[in-house]
């Protein structure tokens, strides 16, 4: 080959799980077992029809003309390694790629492959969407899907199918002792992508109407909504979820009229219990909404009937284009980039021009500054977050939204008592806003009250035990554990909160720097010192003494023992760039 070629291939990444901490423990054995398990994957890659293309430090790249033979190695290679101390991740996608004369391959399927395979359990396999329509029914193996994930440097999400028995067991939670409900994401029939969002937004609108009937647990969007795009057994969602209803959807919009087919069904036994259309001009979509509210939850249990009730009356403006735009902005907010957050603050600017006294624009411009201070994206304006925030509450006062958004925003302002009165507002008016327990929970930290922050994660958690913040849940937990001497408790939440695929480490409190700041405090000096690395590696901007800077200012020396424990393992207090 005299020139690079373009081709499509199977492509096959691994890497080991925990490579630099095993280095920090014994660099020599590492390096042997290392060597012992890279002739097991070139045995099976080359007797398997596929060609070894590097394998640079912890990592093996492999390619294949079958994607059946490629899945295959990679299965095979785990089973001869499930004894080994050394455990692999390994990816497989099959796509384009561009192979050059020396045999290097490159390209947006070497790069799917590589997060496929970040994406996956220790010793477990992750194929995407593509690899597992090819070779679905071809192999005597199960696969179950993973969902849609953001990864770095590809635009678009990844879908992964993850081999089944890879995922980490989880207990599923108990049925609570009043009626308990999920909504799951309503499928969008309209047959045009970009009206994704509208659906989406029918089901959050259902979601936070249950949510304000006090007596009804409800689970939070950001669990149900991971089962989109899914063809799902309902009584496997309520056990995973813990609830005895189910609610499904589909939204078909067509020109100014939309058809909303809504059915409720008993999780325990799959059973249908009510099931309606709706087919409505779009002139009366709020009246729709009102509707299916009322009726489910009068079919829910007829012994209910007699409970009071709390209704909201307060409905969004008669303007479809605000709700249109809120919704989209939130759907950008939820993306969590810093591009998608420009997007989300421009359309909530834009919206509140239109629409000034519409609460919950202002408390997505609010909460959309928030996240950008929290993550320090360059143009976060904690100022515009409190005018925000602030106008939210005033424009509707019975809006958890808007207490919940004005909370976070005074919470990072250091205004921890006012803080907290919002937070508590926003779940006396929602009692089952799991990201208000969250809130909640992060404010209790700044104040110190480690033991009542430990028990609002808890809550969020059962209301939300598929949260795609989960991450976040176990790192402000990690926290809270931390500060109260609970070292082997912090260190259990933040393991488990760096191994979430979504985590993200650009926040001053997340998984790892907990983990890194309970090694340090617990005198680890050599795993302190490899996780360090990896902090360094995941947020070269990170600094101790930015806890300060976050709510420290409230009570410094309250968080003083997370900044000691950082410094301990090596980071340096004002940071590896200072």
């Amino acid at each position: 080959m005299s020139e690079s070629q373009r081709r499509l291939a199977a492509i096959l990444a691994a890497d080991v799980a925990g490579y630099s901490r095993m280095m920090g423990e014994d660099e020599a054995a590492t390096v042997a077992a290392l060597d012992s398990c890279r002739g097991v994957f070139r045995e099976h890659i080359e007797g398997g029809g596929g060609r070894v293309v590097d394998m640079a430090g912890d990592s093996v790249l492999a390619v294949f003309a079958s994607v059946v033979e490629a899945v295959s190695c990679a299965d095979a290679v785990q089973l001869a390694l499930a004894d080994e101390g050394m455990r692999f991740r390994i990816g497989v996608h099959i796509g384009d790629v561009i192979e050059k004369p020396d045999g290097t391959i490159y390209g947006d399927g070497v790069n799917i492959a590589a997060r496929l395979e970040s994406l996956a359990e220790p010793g477990g396999i992750m194929v995407s969407a593509s690899a597992f329509e090819q070779i679905e029914g071809k192999l005597d193996l199960a696969f179950e899907d993973a969902g849609e994930h953001e990864v770095k440097n590809i635009a678009r999400p990844v879908r992964g199918h993850r081999l089944a028995g890879d995922a980490p067991a989880a207990e599923p939670p108990p049925l609570p002792s009043k009626p308990s409900i999920a909504v799951l994401a309503f499928d969008n029939m309209s047959g045009v992508g970009d009206q994704e969002y509208f659906a989406d937004g029918v089901a959050e609108d259902l979601i936070t109407a249950l949510s304000r009937l006090r007596w009804l647990f409800v689970v939070a969007r950001n669990s149900t909504f991971t089962y989109k795009g899914r063809a799902v057994d309902v009584k496997q969602v309520a056990q995973e979820l813990g609830v005895r209803y189910v609610v499904e959807g589909s939204v078909r919009r067509g020109g100014n009229r939309v058809r909303i087919s809504v059915q409720l069904i008993d999780g325990m036994t799959g059973n249908h219990v009510w099931a309606e259309r709706y087919d409505r001009a779009l002139d009366d979509i709020f009246d729709v909404q009102d509707e299916i509210t009322e009726t489910i939850t009068a079919a829910i249990a007829p012994e209910l009937e007699a409970v009071e009730r709390e209704r909201a009356h307060h409905r969004p403006p008669e303007s479809l284009d605000v709700w249109e735009a809120f919704q989209r902005g939130m759907w950008h907010l939820y993306q969590f980039s810093e591009k998608d957050s420009v997007m989300a603050l421009r359309l909530f600017r834009d919206a509140i021009k239109v629409a000034p006294d519409f609460a919950p624009l202002h408390a997505g411009l609010a909460y959309g500054q928030f996240l950008a201070r929290v993550f320090g994206h360059g143009d976060a304006d904690l100022d515009e977050a409190l005018q925000a925030g602030r106008r939210a509450v005033a424009s509707d006062d019975r809006d958890a939204m808007a207490h919940f958004a004005l909370g976070r925003v005074l919470t990072v302002s250091g205004r921890i008592d006012d803080a907290l009165s919002e937070l508590k507002s926003a779940l006396a008016l929602n009692p089952s806003f799991a990201l208000a327990h969250y809130g909640l929970a992060y404010c209790l930290v700044a104040a110190g009250r480690f033991e009542d922050a430990i028990a609002e994660i808890d809550i969020a958690e059962r209301l939300s035990p598929r949260d795609p913040a989960l991450w976040a849940f176990k790192g402000v937990r990690g926290f809270a554990r931390l500060g109260s001497g609970d070292i082997q408790g912090a260190l259990a939440d933040a393991r488990d909160g760096v191994r979430r695929p979504n985590a993200s480490f650009g926040a001053v409190i997340s998984p790892l720097s907990v983990l890194v700041a309970a090694l340090g405090r617990l005198g680890d000096s050599t795993e302190a010192a490899a996780t360090a690395g990896e902090l360094r590696h995941e947020n070269p901007a990170f600094r101790p003494a930015a806890v300060i800077d976050m709510f420290g200012a409230y009570e410094p020396a309250t968080h003083e023992w997370f900044i000691e424990g950082l410094v301990r393992a090596g980071v340096p207090r004002e940071g590896w760039d200072a």
